[in-house]
């Protein structure tokens, strides 16, 4: 059993502490966060604030083929995580996704599919026939096997898994403490803005803009618009490809939609402007007429880390893990880096445990957890042959943590101060 320390309660950070925890280490997590849930006032965790398309095709025009594949093994990986989180319900599904352009546009669609490998061109017929309630004329075309995920609730259920105890219980707990920013990471020490140290066997730095200026990170603004419209009629996340904006809706129920811009190279908090919310909407009623009756019911940005290549950065070193930049791919990446940190730093073997997750718990599963399409399931291969600190393939039942420690988690029995 290893003693871990992670800075960041994100999604990698959650990710790192659910899958070390199920595999018998003992970890803390520390954040700067007032607490486990977000209050969409752009602070907290960006991840809360994200789409939550899983689009490895499509982010190619940003990140190229690493990008890509990285991207399909998360979403080979989410299938699991999303099946082990049962019985919460995170709704995810793999029916593809749609990019759509006007007749006036294809200009922009043509210089975009460029660099979009594997983009299938769509008849108007077929087009209409996978998604009725478009707006007749869009130019379209279908990239296969691309997913979406609920943030919010997959982000609440990673905590949840944790403090639930009546799954599994662990040898150790997970130890969350609020109010809590690190301010420096190094191997085996996270250093908290208080002073306090905690000393651990390996540290995790997962702090996002957090880590700056040690690390070059700045922030990039996300903006999205949540709509309600019962029965609105859209089943797969579409971008429209615009000269100026890369507009994106994403069905998040059958009778909600999220509205966003992929990015807006600023670093301001602020509320989404009138302009931009006006800008955002008739794009997407362009796309979906029927939203000219939704109800708008937030208003949320966000800031992302991303360096100075828009590329994540993924180190191993002993006794230091650190992940960061994820930029706009946070939930198309983190499991799949998550996975190759924890394989570098070797520490625990999981495969077996794997193997009965995905035979056992995957198919008895699925359908309580809203995995559509789950003909993928059987035909993936086991996440089998994975090493490391626990691995992303032992995420196969839930685990348990305790609430905050306060301001001050080095008092923490977890992580006691080395003896002189």
């Amino acid at each position: 059993m290893a003693r871990i320390a992670i800075a960041g309660a994100g999604l990698a950070g959650r990710l790192f502490a659910w899958a070390l925890a199920r595999a018998g280490h003992a970890v803390t997590v520390v954040d700067a966060a007032a607490g486990p849930f977000t209050r969409f006032d752009a602070t907290g965790p960006a991840a809360f604030s994200a789409a939550g398309m899983l689009s490895p095709l499509a982010e190619q025009e940003q990140g190229g083929p690493q990008v890509a594949a990285w991207g399909w093994r998360s979403l080979q990986l989410w299938q699991g995580i999303v099946a082990a989180l049962a019985p919460a319900a995170v709704p995810f599904r793999r029916e593809g996704s749609l990019l759509l352009a006007h007749r006036g546009d294809l200009g922009t669609a043509q210089r975009v599919l460029a660099v979009v490998p594997g983009a299938q061109r769509l008849e108007e017929a077929r087009l209409q026939a996978l998604e009725p309630a478009l707006a007749p004329g869009l130019q379209g075309w279908l990239l296969a096997d691309e997913g979406l995920i609920a943030p919010v609730a997959a982000m609440e259920a990673l905590y949840e898994a944790t403090v639930n105890v009546t799954t599994a219980p662990l040898s150790q707990p997970v130890v969350w403490c609020w109010n809590s920013p690190a301010a420096a990471v190094r191997p085996g020490v996270v250093e908290l803005e208080n002073g306090a140290c905690l000393h651990a066997d390996w540290a995790i730095d997962t702090r996002g803009l957090g880590a700056a200026p040690a690390l070059p990170v700045r922030g990039v603004r996300g903006e999205i618009v949540t709509l309600s419209l019962p029965s609105h009629g859209l089943a797969r996340p579409v971008r429209l490809l615009h000269p100026r904006h890369r507009v994106y809706l994403v069905p998040r129920t059958p009778d909600e939609v999220a509205v966003g811009a992929s990015e807006i190279e600023s670093e301001d908090r602020s509320p989404v402007s009138l302009r931009s919310a006006v800008e955002l909407m008739a794009a997407a009623h362009s796309v979906l007429p029927a939203l000219a009756e939704a109800r708008i019911v937030r208003l949320d940005r966000h800031l992302r880390p991303a360096l100075p290549d828009n590329l994540p950065r993924a180190e191993c070193e002993p006794g230091l893990l650190r992940l960061n930049g994820l930029y706009r791919h946070g939930w198309l990446l983190a499991p799949a880096l998550v996975e190759q940190l924890l394989d570098e730093a070797g520490l625990a073997q999981v495969a077996q445990v794997a193997q009965v997750a995905h035979g056992a718990q995957v198919a008895q599963v699925a359908h309580g957890a809203q995995v559509a399409n789950t003909a993928h399931l059987a035909n993936a291969a086991p996440f089998a042959g994975l090493a490391g600190l626990g691995g992303i393939t032992g995420l196969a039942t839930l685990i348990k943590s305790t609430e905050s420690l306060g301001s001050s988690p080095s008092s923490s029995p977890l992580f006691p101060e080395p003896s002189p």
